[in-house]
C-alpha cells in the first residue's frame, strides 16, 4: 500500500488549507486612491513595456490598462469603450461582469493573464475582467496515438478546451477540477482532474503537495513538471503516463487516478502509473477481447525483443556458438567471416545509424522525413553490407529490434527500451548469456523497487494481485471487469453490477415456457 510516509510540517499546512487558493489575505501592495500613483506603480513594475496600453477615460478621472498582445480588441470595444460612449456606466460599481481587488500585485497578475484593468480617481478598488484573445487549433486525433476504432478527438494547447473535452464525456457531479499556478516567472496554469468518491484522498493530497513544492522559475508543460514530482527521476522508466487522448484520460480517472494538465500543452499526465499501463491502448477495449488480448501479448513480447535481441545475437556469436542448429552454422559462418569488426562494434554502429535515421525523420518535414526513413534505411543498409562493415544478420537483428521498440503505444517507454539495449549489448559482449541474465535481473529488481506516487510500479505482478491480472497480460471481456485496479488504492473498488442479467432472465423465461408447454 502507498502513502505510508510520516507527515511533515509542510503536509500539515497543506491539509489545513481549505482549497487551492489561500484564504482571504492582506494585500501585498495596497492600491492608492490617486489614479496617477496606481498607474505609475503598474507601469514601473511592468518595466514600461511598449505593448502595455493605457487609455484615459471620463476626462482624466479613470483609466483602462491592458496588454494589446493579450487582449481581444473586439471584446474591449464591445464591453468597455462602447458602454462608456453610450454612458451606460461611469464608475466601477456599474462595470459589467467585473471583479474587484485592492491589491496592486494581484492587478499585475491579472493584467499578465489578458485581463483589462479599470482604475478610477479617488477609489482604491481596481476592477478587472477578461478580454483575453486565444488562438486554438482544431480538435484532431493525436499523431502519436492513432487508433483503428474509437474516438478521434485529441487534446489541444488550451487547458479550458481540454477540460471541456473531459467534462463533455464525463457528465457527473463528482468530477473535480483544481487549479494551481506553477513557475515563478512563467506563472503557468496547472489543473488536476479526479473523481471524488473514487480517487483516494491521500493520493490527491500527495499530488497537491508535490505540485505546490515546485519552486522553479520556468514551467511550460507537464513534461517540465514530470521530473519535479515523480518518485525517482534517475530511473530510465517513465513513472507518469502521458497521453493526448480524452478517452484514455477519462478511463484512468474512472479507475481512481489523477490527471494533470497544463496551459499551452496537449499532453496530460496520468498519476500514478504502472509499467503495464504503457502497453494498454484504447484499441484493446474497442476490439473484441480475444483480438485485444492477442495484440497486447504481442506488445509485451516486444519488450523482450527490443531490449534483448541484439544482446542475444552477440552472446551466441561470441560465446555460445554451439546453440545454433547444425544446418544454420554454414550460412551464419559465411555471413560473419568477412566482417572486420566484432559483433559488439557491429551492433553499436547499426543501433546508432537507426537512431540517426529516426531522429532525422522526426525533425524534417513529414514528406521528406518519410522519404529519408525509407531511402536512408535501404541505401545505408545495403551499402554497409556490400562494404563488408556489417553482416546481413546484424542488419536483420537491429531492424527487428527497432520495430519491436516502436510497437509500444507510449513514446517515453519506447525511448527507454532503446536506451536499455546498450547496457545489455555491453554485458553480452563481455559475459555472454550470464551477462544478459544479470542485466535482466537488474532491470526486474529495479522495476519491483520502483514506485509511482507511493504505489508499486510493477503492480499487479509485484505485489501479486491475482484479481488485477485480468486486465494486465490478457484482457478478459468487459462485463467481467467489475472491479477497479488496486494500484491507485481507489475508495470504491466495484465498478459495475451484473451487466448481463438479461441473459440469465432470458434463460429463466425460456425454462418456464418449456415447463408450461410440457
Amino acid at each position: 500500500m502507498g502513502y505510508r510516509r510520516r507527515k511533515s510540517k509542510q503536509d500539515k499546512l497543506i491539509e489545513e488549507q481549505p482549497g487551492n487558493e489561500a484564504d482571504v489575505k492582506e494585500p501585498e501592495q495596497p492600491s492608492y486612491s490617486q489614479l496617477s500613483r496606481n498607474i505609475e506603480y503598474l507601469t514601473k513594475a511592468l518595466k514600461h513595456s511598449n505593448d502595455l496600453k493605457i487609455r484615459i477615460l471620463n476626462e482624466g478621472q479613470a483609466a483602462l490598462l491592458f496588454f494589446e498582445t493579450l487582449s481581444d480588441q473586439e471584446k474591449l470595444q464591445e464591453n468597455i469603450f462602447t458602454p462608456i460612449e453610450n454612458g451606460k456606466f461611469d464608475s466601477i460599481s456599474k462595470l459589467p461582469n467585473g471583479k474587484q481587488t485592492d491589491d496592486l500585485e494581484e492587478a499585475l497578475k491579472v493584467l499578465l493573464r489578458g485581463h483589462a484593468l479599470y482604475i478610477e480617481e479617488g477609489s482604491k478598488s481596481l476592477a478587472y475582467f477578461s478580454v483575453t484573445t486565444t488562438y486554438n487549433r482544431s480538435v484532431e486525433e493525436p499523431e502519436n496515438e492513432k487508433v483503428v476504432r474509437g474516438s478521434h478527438e485529441g487534446f489541444v494547447e488550451n487547458i479550458m478546451i481540454n477540460i471541456n473535452l473531459v467534462r463533455k464525456r464525463l457528465e457527473h457531479r463528482d468530477l473535480t477540477i483544481k487549479y494551481f499556478r506553477v513557475g515563478k516567472k512563467t506563472n503557468t496554469n496547472i489543473a488536476i482532474a479526479y473523481m471524488d468518491g473514487i480517487t483516494n484522498p491521500e493520493l490527491v493530497k500527495e499530488v497537491e503537495k508535490r505540485i505546490k513544492s515546485v519552486t522553479a522559475d520556468t514551467i511550460l508543460s507537464p513534461g517540465f513538471m514530470e521530473e519535479f514530482i515523480e518518485d525517482n527521476p534517475m530511473s530510465p522508466f517513465p513513472q507518469t503516463l502521458s497521453t493526448e487522448r480524452p478517452d484514455r484520460v477519462i478511463a484512468n480517472i474512472m479507475s481512481g487516478k489523477v490527471a494533470l494538465m497544463a496551459e499551452g500543452s496537449p499532453t496530460v499526465l496520468i498519476l500514478p502509473s504502472t509499467f503495464f499501463m504503457f502497453y494498454q491502448s484504447p484499441d484493446d477495449y474497442n476490439a473484441r477481447w480475444v483480438s485485444g488480448t492477442f495484440i497486447r501479448l504481442i506488445r509485451l513480447m516486444s519488450f523482450l525483443i527490443a531490449i534483448g535481441l541484439p544482446a542475444m545475437y552477440i552472446a551466441i556469436i561470441g560465446f555460445h556458438f554451439e546453440v545454433i542448429p547444425d544446418d544454420l552454422v554454414p550460412p551464419v559462418k559465411s555471413a560473419i567471416d568477412q566482417i572486420a569488426y566484432p559483433p559488439f562494434v557491429e551492433a553499436f554502429i547499426m543501433v546508432i545509424i537507426i537512431e540517426l535515421i529516426r531522429e532525422a525523420g522526426i525533425r524534417l518535414p513529414q514528406p521528406v522525413g518519410q522519404t529519408i526513413g525509407i531511402v536512408g534505411g535501404l541505401v545505408i543498409g545495403d551499402a554497409v553490407i556490400r562494404a563488408g562493415l556489417i553482416s546481413n544478420l546484424m542488419v536483420i537483428v537491429v531492424a527487428l529490434t527497432a520495430i519491436a521498440s516502436f510497437v509500444v503505444p507510449s513514446h517515453e517507454l519506447s525511448t527507454t527500451l532503446r536506451l536499455l539495449t546498450f547496457p545489455l549489448i555491453i554485458l553480452a559482449s563481455t559475459l555472454g548469456f550470464i551477462g544478459i541474465v544479470f542485466g535482466i535481473l537488474f532491470i526486474l529488481i529495479h522495476l519491483v523497487k520502483l514506485e509511482s506516487f507511493g504505489n508499486p510500479y510493477f503492480a499487479p505482478v509485484s505485489p501479486l494481485r491475482i484479481q488485477d491480472l485480468k486486465d494486465t497480460f490478457v484482457r478478459i471481456p468487459l462485463f467481467k471487469l467489475d472491479t477497479r485496479p488496486k494500484d491507485a488504492n481507489p475508495i470504491k473498488e466495484q465498478s459495475m453490477g451484473e451487466s448481463r442479467e438479461w441473459k440469465r432472465n432470458g434463460k429463466s423465461k425460456k425454462s418456464k415456457q418449456t415447463k408450461k408447454s410440457k
